[in-house]
C-alpha cells in the first residue's frame, strides 16, 4: 500500500503522474488572502490569510497574529461570508481587526499595505456565484472550450469542447464534428501539456486550423464556421484560469538535428525502437523520426519536449536488460550502437538532454492497477505490472484480448491510475476474464477518497486540553490549539492535526520519530511527510495516516499512548467535565507505567528481602549522560573537580552552571554537610565498582589558582575536616574558604546545633532519598506544590534531585528567567526538600 506512487500528497508540478492527488485539490491555496466577516463586530470585515484547505473548508488567521495559532478557526467556503480582496472597498464596507489585536498596531492601514504587497488573493469567482467552493477539477464542465495542440505540428491549435469529465480525464471533440463522428474524440488528462485555454493561441501568433487528417470531413467554410462558433460558446462558458494553475511550462531542450536516441514506440506498443531528431521547430519542441533503411520506408514522425515520457538515451535498453528493436533494414546479426553511429556518422544525444533518470516511485512487479487501453482509449482495464525497468512499466492488460493486452508506459504516465479509481469516479471498469484474487497480490495503492463519501471522511477531532498531557507535549502550546479539527477528509485532518501536536512538542524532533515508529498491519493507510523544526533545524519524517472513518478512534488512541499522554487527550469524543480515564488524579510516574514504556516503578528505600531462593541482583549504575556544554580542555583537565559521590548534574542547565561555580565565577552551591554526606553516600554506595571519573588531586600538578582551590576544597571535605583548607592554602584561599562558610550560614543550610532537629508541623516528609531521584520524580513533586506551573522547566533542563539541591534563588532568578516572586516561591519548595534531606538521610 504505497500511496506515493501515484503522487498523493507531493506537490502537483511535475505535470505527470499526479491524476490522483489533483483529481480531490482545492481550488483554494495556502497562502492566498481574502475579507472574512467579523463575528463579534457586524458589518466589519477583516483580512484573512488561509492557513490550509480540508475539501470545502477553509482553516483561516486573521492578519495580524503573525505565526500565533491559537484564534485560528475553521469555515465553510458554501455558507461563510467571504469576499475576495478590495471588496470592502468596492462596496463601501469597514475593514477593523478583531478586538483581541486591535491595540497591537497604531496605524493599521501601513500594517495592510505590507502584509498584501505581493500576495494572491482568493480567485471571486470561487467564493461567488455557480462556482462557489469547487475543486480545480470541477471547474471543467461539459460544454467547456479548450484549445489543443496537433499532434504533428506544435503550431497548429484547434479548439475542443469537452464532452465528458471524469476526474480530470476529459473526452473532448474538435469544434465542426458532431456526434456521428464520436470515433475522432480524444481523451487527455486536464493537465496534458497540448491543452491550453481559449484564445492561447491568438495571444502567442500560433495558427488555428483543424487537424491534417479531420480536414475532409468538412469544408473550409463550414471549419471557419465551427471556430467562431466555438469561440462564442467559450465565452458563454468561460472556463476559469485556476483550471489551469498546475500546468507546467515546458523546459527548453538541447536536442540538434541528427542525434540518435532510443524510444518507445507510439506505434508499436511493446517495442523500443533508435529514432533520430530530424527537425528542431523551437528551443522547446522538435520532431523524432523512426530510423527506417529499407528501400519502401515510410516516415513516422512525433513531436517531443525535453520532458516527454517515451524518449531514451543511447545504450538505455542495454543498460536496463531490455531488447532494443533493430531498425528496418539494418544488415547484421547483433546491433551495436557504435558501429551504427560510426556507419551513419551521426552522434548520440547526451544523457543531459534528458528528463530525470526516475526511480520507480515504489512500483513493483505483480503490483495491480487501472490503465488506459492504448488501442481503445474510452475503455480502462484491470492491470498487473509485468516488469519494471528504469521508469518505464511493463503492463498486462487484464480482459483485453492478445496480443493487444500489453503495453509499455512511463511511471508518471497520466494513463494509469490507483485500484479503485474508477468506482470513486463512476466509471465503468473493464473486468478481467477471469476473477483476480487481489489478497494474493500486492497492490500499488488503496482505493482512493470519494468526494463526499462518508467512509474517508471524518467528523470533528477533538483536542481536549483539561486531559494528561504526557512529557513530550508542551501543556502551555497545547492549551493554544483549536478545540476542534475537521470535518473533512480522514487524512487531511489528521495530517493537520498531527503537525499541530507536533509543533506543540517540547522536541518537535523527537515526536516526529515515535510518530514515524507507528503502525499497525490492520490499518488501512496512506503515507504523508511531516516535518518538525527544532533549534534551526528542519526534520521531515513520513507517517502512516488512517485514510478510513471508522478507524480514526483506534489511530488517536495509539498514539495518544505513542506520546505517552491521555488516551483521549485527542479523540473523536468530546471530553466536556471529567475525563473517562481520570488521568487528572495520575501521576507522570504511573501514567508514563500504564500508557508509556512500562518502565518499572520504582521500590522504596530500604530494601526488599529477596524472594526465597532468588539471588539479589547486582547494583547497577546509571550510565553517565553526556553533557550538552563542551568546554576547552586545560593543562588541568585530568583533574575531577566534582566531588566523589557528589551529584552528578545533567544537562545543559546543569553542566554548565555547576562548571562556572566551581571555576569560583559565582560561589559554590553546595554546603559544607550536603558535599560530605553525597562523598559518603558515594564512595561507599559504589565501593565494589571501580570509578572511572575519579582520579586522586593529589598526583596531578594544578596551574589554575581556582581549579586548584576547589582541587583542595575536596581533599579537604573528604577529610570531613572542614578547616583544612586554612591549614594547608596560603591566605588568599583562607579567605576563599571562610567566605564559602559564611556563604552556607548566611543561606542557613548549616545544620542545627547538637545536630538534631525537630519535628515541626508543615514539615516535609521524603520516602526517598532525593539524591536518587530521577528528572520525572523531580517534576512530580515540583506539580505537587504550588510552583506546578514551573514544572516543565524542570523537564526541559533535565534536572534530576542531585541538580535540584544545587539550586538558589540567584540560580533559579538567572538560568530560568523568573522574576523575584516566583522564583522565592519555587526557592521555598527547594528549600523544604533540602531540610527534610539533611535531616531524614544526613546521618
Amino acid at each position: 500500500m504505497m500511496s506515493s506512487v501515484f503522487g498523493c500528497g507531493s506537490p502537483v508540478g511535475h505535470g505527470r503522474g499526479t491524476s490522483c492527488s489533483t483529481t480531490l485539490q482545492s481550488s483554494f491555496q495556502p497562502g492566498m488572502k481574502l475579507e472574512v466577516a467579523n463575528k463579534s463586530s457586524p458589518d466589519t470585515y477583516w483580512v484573512a490569510t488561509i492557513i490550509t484547505t480540508c475539501g470545502q473548508l477553509l482553516l483561516l488567521r486573521f492578519s495580524g497574529y503573525g505565526e500565533d495559532r491559537k484564534a485560528d478557526f475553521w469555515c465553510d467556503i458554501m455558507t461563510a461570508e467571504l469576499h475576495p480582496v478590495g471588496w470592502c472597498t468596492q462596496n463601501n464596507k469597514t475593514l477593523m481587526p478583531p478586538e483581541a489585536i486591535k491595540e497591537k498596531y497604531s496605524d493599521w492601514t501601513d500594517f495592510l499595505v505590507q502584509d498584501l504587497t505581493g500576495s494572491r488573493t482568493a480567485p471571486a469567482n470561487l467564493l461567488e456565484g455557480p462556482l462557489r467552493g469547487k475543486n480545480t477539477v470541477d471547474l471543467i464542465v461539459e460544454g467547456s472550450v479548450l484549445e489543443l495542440q496537433d499532434v504533428s505540428d506544435p503550431f497548429l491549435y484547434w479548439p475542443v469542447r469537452v464532452i465528458q469529465n471524469v476526474g480530470g480525464r476529459l473526452r473532448l471533440r474538435y469544434a465542426g464534428l458532431s456526434e456521428a463522428h464520436q470515433a475522432q474524440d480524444t481523451w487527455l488528462f486536464y493537465l496534458d501539456v497540448r491543452l491550453q485555454p481559449l484564445g492561447w493561441a491568438t495571444d502567442n501568433r500560433l495558427t488555428l486550423e483543424p487537424p491534417t487528417e479531420l480536414r475532409s470531413l468538412q469544408s473550409a467554410s463550414d471549419w471557419l464556421q465551427a471556430l467562431e462558433d466555438a469561440q462564442l460558446n467559450g465565452q458563454k462558458i468561460p472556463l476559469p484560469l485556476e483550471v489551469f494553475k498546475d500546468h507546467v511550462d515546458l523546459p527548453k531542450h538541447s536536442f540538434k538535428m541528427g542525434m540518435k536516441l532510443e524510444m518507445v514506440s507510439p506505434w508499436e506498443e511493446l517495442k523500443i525502437c533508435p529514432v533520430s531528431v530530424t527537425k528542431v521547430y523551437n528551443e522547446v519542441h522538435f520532431q523524432v523520426t523512426l530510423d527506417d533503411l529499407s528501400v519502401d520506408a515510410k516516415s513516422r514522425s512525433v513531436v517531443c519536449h525535453a520532458n516527454s515520457p517515451a524518449i531514451l538515451p543511447v545504450q538505455w535498453c542495454l543498460k536496463n536488460g531490455v531488447s532494443l528493436e533493430r531498425p528496418r533494414g539494418y544488415e547484421g546479426q547483433d546491433f551495436d550502437w557504435a558501429d551504427y553511429l560510426k556507419q551513419s556518422g551521426t552522434e548520440a544525444a547526451p544523457d543531459a538532454c534528458f528528463p530525470d533518470a526516475w526511480q520507480s516511485r515504489g512500483f513493483a512487479k505483480d503490483m495491480w492497477l487501472e490503465a488506459v487501453n492504448p488501442h481503445r482509449p474510452v475503455e480502462v482495464c484491470v492491470a498487473q505490472i509485468t516488469q519494471v525497468r528504469g521508469r518505464l512499466l511493463w503492463l498486462r492488460l487484464e480482459g483485453v484480448a492478445k496480443p493487444l493486452s500489453e503495453c509499455i508506459v512511463d511511471v508518471e504516465s497520466m494513463d494509469i491510475f490507483p485500484v479503485g479509481w474508477c468506482e470513486a469516479n463512476t466509471y465503468p471498469l473493464t473486468p478481467p476474464l477471469k476473477p483476480v484474487s487481489l489478497k494474493q497480490k500486492k497492490i500499488a495503492v488503496v482505493q482512493p477518497e470519494k468526494q463526499g463519501s462518508a467512509l474517508y471522511c471524518c467528523s470533528k477531532i477533538f483536542v481536549n486540553h483539561r486531559c494528561f498531557s504526557g512529557p513530550y507535549l508542551n501543556k502551555g502550546r497545547i492549551a493554544e490549539l483549536p478545540q476542534a479539527v475537521g470535518p473533512g477528509k480522514c487524512t487531511l485532518v489528521l495530517k493537520e492535526l498531527l503537525s499541530m501536536l507536533i509543533n506543540a512538542a517540547y522536541k518537535p524532533g523527537r515526536v516526529l520519530k515515535e510518530l514515524q515508529e507507528l503502525e499497525d498491519q490492520s490499518w488501512d493507510c496512506q503515507e504523508e511527510t511531516l516535518k518538525a523544526k527544532y533549534k534551526g533545524k528542519t526534520y521531515r519524517s513520513t507517517i502512516r495516516i488512517v485514510r478510513l472513518a471508522d478507524q480514526i478512534p483506534d489511530f488517536c488512541r495509539k498514539v495518544c499512548v505513542k506520546l505517552q499522554c491521555c488516551p483521549n487527550l485527542f479523540s473523536p469524543v468530546l471530553v466536556i467535565d471529567k475525563c473517562p480515564e481520570n488521568c487528572s488524579v495520575q501521576t507522570k510516574t504511573k501514567y508514563t507505567y500504564y500508557y508509556g514504556k512500562k518502565r518499572k516503578l520504582s521500590k522504596p528505600m530500604g530494601g526488599e528481602e529477596a524472594t526465597e531462593g532468588e539471588l539479589p541482583k547486582p547494583t547497577r549504575r546509571r550510565k553517565k549522560r553526556k553533557a550538552i556544554f563542551v568546554q576547552k580542555k586545560r593543562r588541568s583537565s585530568a583533574v575531577d573537580y566534582t566531588p566523589a559521590g557528589s551529584p552528578q548534574v545533567r544537562g545543559h542547565f546543569s553542566t554548565l552552571h555547576i562548571k562556572k561555580r566551581i571555576y569560583g565565577k559565582i560561589p559554590l552551591l553546595l554546603p559544607d554537610f550536603l558535599m560530605n554526606l553525597a562523598l559518603q553516600s558515594g564512595s561507599e554506595g559504589n565501593s565494589s565498582e571501580p570509578r572511572d571519573d575519579h582520579t586522586d588531586a593529589s598526583s596531578v600538578e594544578v596551574t589554575s589558582s581556582r581549579p586548584r582551590r576547589a582541587a583542595t576544597l575536596r581533599r579537604a571535605v573528604s577529610m570531613g575536616n572542614a578547616t583544612a583548607p586554612s591549614q594547608e592554602a596560603p591566605e588568599g584561599r583562607r579567605r576563599s574558604t571562610r567566605s564559602l562558610s559564611a556563604f552556607n550560614q548566611n543561606n542557613k543550610y548549616q545544620p542545627p546545633k547538637g545536630q538534631e532537629m525537630q519535628e515541626e508541623e508543615g514539615q516535609l516528609v521524603l520516602d526517598r532519598n532525593p539524591l536518587e531521584w530521577t528528572v520525572d520524580e523531580v517534576v512530580q513533586f515540583i506539580n505537587s506544590t504550588d510552583c506546578a506551573s514551573l514544572a516543565n522547566i524542570f523537564q526541559e533542563q533535565d534536572i534530576d534531585g542531585q541538580a535540584l539541591l544545587l539550586l538558589t534563588l540567584p540560580t533559579v532568578q538567572e538560568c530560568m528567567d523568573l522574576k523575584l516572586g516566583p522564583a522565592i516561591k519555587l526557592c521555598h519548595q527547594i528549600e523544604r526538600v533540602k531540610v527534610a534531606f539533611y535531616r531524614q538521610y544526613a546521618n
